[in-house]
C-alpha cells in the first residue's frame, strides 16, 4: 500500500497535487510520502516479536527527512559507513539502536562507531575482529559485536544482491564460529553477544530466509552449550517488495513475523531486523517529464529528461518499474522504449512497454523508486543530481535541493601548473 493515488484524473501523493510539485522545482524529481514510510515501518514492527531492535537499512535512502521520519517512529538504524552512521546519528537515532554492518570498515570508521556508542558492530571477518580488538583496547573500551555469518544459502534474488552463498565476500564460513567464538574470549576490548545473517535483498519467499535463520539458531545453541553466552541474534533484512501493479505479491510482514516467531520460540535471545527496501521502495517515486516523443525506424521512444543518473536500477539490475502518467488524459495505449538523455544505450527504463500514449510535455511517474534510487544517483554527463521532495498529509518541502551548474563546477579544483 502507498499514499500516491489519482484524484480528478491528477495523481497526488497523500494531498498533494504532484504538478503543483513539478510547477516549483522542476523534473527529474523524487518524491516521498511520510504516511507510507510511517505505515510501512508499524507493518513489519508490530509483525515481530516483542521487543525486536527494526534497524533500518540508511542504504536503501539515505536523505535525513526520511531517517528521521522513522526515528520518530522508534526506528534504528543499520549503516555500512562511517558517513551513513553521521546520518544516522544526524536524523536523529539513539546510538544504541545502531548497527554497523559492511566488509571493509577501516580502523578509522570502527574508532568512529566506538566512541559513538553505536548498539553492535558486525564483524565480517578475522581480520576485522583483530583490528576492532586493536582499536578498542587502545581507547580502553570493549565492543558489543555480532560475527556475521555466510550460511551457504541462496536467496533466488539477483546475482548482484545475493549475499548469503558461499561464493559472496559477506561474512564468514557459518562452521567457523566454533573456532571464532574461542578467538573472541581471548582478545581484549571484544564481547560477543550473537550471530548476525543476512543472506540478500528482493528476496520474494520465505524458504531460504527460514533455512538461514534456523542455522543462526543451531549454531547458537551449540555456542551456549560451549559456554558462550549468546544473547542476541540479527536476522538482517531482504524481504522483497512489489514492483509490478497487479502481480503476486512477497510474502507479507505477518507471514514473515509469524515465521520468525516460530523459528526464534524458545532461545531468548533480543532480536534485530534491517528492513530497507520494504520500508522506503513503495514510499517514493520518481517524476520526470517527457522531452521528446520519437518514431524510430521499428519502434516509438518515450524521451524523459530523467536518465539512468537518477535511477541506476534498469542499466544495472534489469529491474523493473511501473511507470504511469501524472494527468490520466485517457488516452489510449502504445507501446515505448522509454528511455532517458544519458549517453548510454543502457540508458533504458523499458523496452516496448505498453503505457497510455504520452505526449511531449507531459508528466510521468516512476513507480516504486524510494529504495536505491536517489541513494545510488550520480551525475554523470554533468547533469545535476536530482532532488528529493517529501509530502506529509497537505504540506510538502523539499529535503535535497537540485545543485546549480555553478555549485557543481566550483567543487572543481585546478593544479597550480593550469591556474
Amino acid at each position: 500500500m502507498n499514499h500516491f493515488d489519482y484524484r480528478g484524473g491528477v495523481l497526488h501523493a497523500e494531498d498533494v497535487s504532484i504538478p503543483k510539485i513539478a510547477a516549483e522545482i522542476g523534473t527529474p524529481f523524487y518524491l516521498y510520502s511520510s504516511a507510507t514510510l510511517v505505515r510501512h515501518f508499524r507493518v513489519f514492527r508490530d509483525a515481530l516479536p516483542e521487543g525486536a531492535l527494526v534497524a533500518y537499512a540508511v542504504k536503501a535512502n539515505g536523505n535525513r527527512a526520511v531517517i528521521e521520519t522513522l526515528a520518530r517512529e522508534g526506528a534504528g538504524a543499520d549503516v555500512v559507513s562511517e558517513g551513513e552512521l553521521r546520518r544516522a546519528l544526524a536524523g536523529g537515532v539513539p546510538p544504541q539502536r545502531i548497527v554497523f554492518s559492511g566488509v571493509g570498515k577501516t580502523a578509522a570508521e570502527l574508532a568512529f562507531a566506538l566512541d559513538a556508542g553505536i548498539y553492535q558492530i558486525n564483524v565480517e571477518s578475522e581480520p576485522e575482529l583483530e583490528a576492532l580488538s586493536a582499536v578498542a583496547a587502545d581507547k580502553g573500551l570493549t565492543a558489543d559485536i555480532a560475527i556475521r555469518v555466510n550460511p551457504d544459502v541462496d536467496a533466488n534474488t539477483h546475482a548482484k544482491i545475493s549475499t548469503g552463498k558461499g561464493e559472496n565476500k559477506f561474512g564468514v564460513p557459518i562452521d567457523r564460529m566454533p573456532e571464532l567464538a574461542k578467538r573472541c574470549a581471548g582478545l581484549p576490548g571484544i564481547r560477543l553477544n550473537g550471530i548476525a545473517v543476512h543472506i540478500g535483498s528482493q528476496i520474494t519467499e520465505l524458504g531460504p530466509l527460514e533455512a538461514a535463520y534456523e542455522k543462526v539458531m543451531a549454531m547458537t545453541r551449540t555456542l551456549r552449550a560451549a559456554g558462550h553466552a549468546m544473547t542476541r541474534a540479527d536476522f538482517g533484512g531482504g524481504l522483497g517488495v512489489p514492483y509490478v501493479m497487479n502481480a503476486a505479491y512477497p510474502p507479507s510482514p505477518a507471514e514473515y513475523g509469524a515465521m520468525v516467531s516460530r523459528i526464534s520460540a524458545g532461545m531468548d535471545v533480543k532480536l534485530t531486523f534491517e528492513p530497507g527496501r520494504l520500508i522506503v521502495a513503495n514510499a517514493g517515486i520518481l517524476v520526470s517529464r517527457v522531452v521528446y516523443v520519437k518514431h524510430g525506424a521499428s519502434r516509438d521512444f518515450l524521451v524523459l529528461d530523467a536518465g539512468m543518473n537518477d535511477l541506476i536500477r534498469p542499466a544495472m539490475y534489469d529491474a523493473h518499474h511501473d511507470l504511469i502518467p501524472v494527468v490520466d488524459h485517457g488516452r489510449p495505449e502504445r507501446a515505448y522504449d522509454i528511455v532517458g538523455p544519458v549517453c548510454e544505450t543502457g540508458d533504458t527504463f523499458a523496452r516496448g512497454r505498453t503505457v497510455p500514449a504520452f505526449e511531449a510535455g507531459d508528466l510521468a511517474a516512476i513507480l516504486t523508486a524510494g529504495a536505491y534510487g536517489a541513494a545510488q544517483a550520480s551525475e554523470y554527463n554533468a547533469r545535476p543530481l536530482v532532488p528529493e521532495a517529501m509530502v506529509n498529509g497537505d504540506a510538502w518541502a523539499l529535503v535535497r535541493a537540485r545543485p546549480t551548474y555553478e555549485e557543481m563546477l566550483g567543487r572543481d579544483r585546478l593544479p597550480a601548473w593550469l591556474g
